[in-house]
């Protein structure tokens, strides 16, 4: 039994798109960032790190396994499943040398570069400029990858473009556009018309209160 913690985020969004990619029944549980709801015990105790999202898989002597970090909940489900993930040699290593980009480049840049133009309680325009133009500037990098490539790592769809969807999900948030990456934008309608792909997205905005 799978049990995925999650909001209406660019992170939740990878995890039940990958579970819809792969075909396995979980249920989608609510925690609302926006009331701080991560930072409750009870979600603590699932993640100390009170980020969403979460993953628990509950075993047939209901033995309980918690993972956290979205890119380390992907490759579990990918070798669990023997999908989306290459086994061996250089495929392998392109989806993890994504992976890894992904993690420190595109998305802390998106994530900081939005936070400054949105929440910042003072303006700080070195760290805006800073952010915004990393953001620019990762996307740029990947729109060179797909220049050459049908996907993020390579011929074949893999985790690795799930997790780089999701932030490019809510480029809206450090106000990215597409218009200067062709590739990525290419590649990004390619992904978006996925049938499980559309599957995810509905799952995770269905999260969001109406009221």
């Amino acid at each position: 039994m799978l049990d995925v913690y999650a909001f209406a985020t660019p992170n939740s969004v990878k995890v039940t798109i990958a579970l819809e990619e792969l075909d396995l029944p979980y249920t989608l549980h609510r925690v609302n960032v926006h009331k701080g709801e991560q930072k409750s015990p009870k979600f603590l105790a699932l993640n100390p790190n009170g980020k969403v999202p979460v993953l628990v898989e509950t075993d047939k002597a209901e033995q309980a396994f918690s993972l956290t970090e979205s890119a380390a909940i992907l490759v579990f489900l990918a070798e669990k499943t023997g999908r989306l993930l290459p086994t061996q040699g250089e495929a392998r290593a392109r989806v993890f040398e994504q992976l890894f980009f992904h993690a420190s480049g595109l998305s802390p840049a998106f994530g900081q570069s939005g936070f400054f133009q949105r929440f910042a309680a003072t303006p700080e325009p070195i760290a805006l400029e800073r952010f915004s133009t990393e953001a620019n500037r990762t996307l740029h990098v990947l729109d060179t990858v797909l220049e050459k490539n049908r996907f993020v790592a390579g011929d074949e769809f893999t985790i690795a473009d799930i997790v780089h969807f999701g932030w490019l999900w809510r480029r809206g948030f450090p106000n990215i556009t597409l218009d200067d990456t062709p590739h990525v934008a290419r590649w990004y309608a390619d992904i978006e018309s996925r049938p499980a792909v559309q599957r995810g997205i509905a799952r995770i905005e269905a999260l969001v209160p109406q009221d």
